[in-house]
């Protein structure tokens, strides 16, 4: 991914109205990000814990979506599997995340939604740059889940872009 600018970043928002973009918590890490290492910016904020945002390019131009986490009674058990990086997790590490599609669709209250990793690194776990405990370890090699993790998210922007 290229590198960004905190304003480009605010400016890329399709599913927010204006004003939620410019309030936007960036990530605090914002200088120190390592953007070759990124398929896509994505964190959770930490002024609102429900929320969160993915900044991916799409057809040659950078996409911001505002995503809600669904609503957790308590801790989950068991496991869960990233949609994005494919990377098996402890179910409290996998949330299911809704996007208000871009448009009138979504102002209307019209939503897709997706299971992600909580802290939205799946760039760095498709990458191998991080390991994480698996049941399997993945058989693919980096470059190829890094490949899969780009059209896995391509087609969930389109959903949010189509609505």
């Amino acid at each position: 991914m290229h590198p960004l600018q905190q304003a480009e970043i605010r400016a890329s928002f399709i599913n927010c109205s204006r004003s939620v973009a410019k309030n936007a918590t960036l990530p605090t890490d914002f200088a120190d990000l390592n953007w070759d290492d990124l398929d896509f910016l994505g964190w959770p904020d930490p002024k609102i814990p429900s929320r969160a945002y993915i900044v991916a390019p799409h057809d040659d131009r950078p996409v911001g979506i505002l995503l809600r986490a669904a609503d957790s009674t308590g801790p989950r058990r068991g496991s869960g599997l990233c949609a994005l990086c494919h990377s098996a997790r402890s179910g409290s590490d996998i949330l299911l995340f809704a996007a208000a599609v871009a448009g009138a669709a979504g102002r209307q209250g019209n939503t897709v939604g997706t299971y992600a990793c909580a802290d939205l690194q799946c760039s760095i776990y498709a990458r191998g740059l991080v390991k994480l405990p698996l049941t399997q370890p993945e058989t693919l090699p980096p470059a190829e889940r890094s490949e899969r993790l780009r059209e896995r998210l391509h087609g969930f922007v389109s959903r949010v872009l189509k609505g």
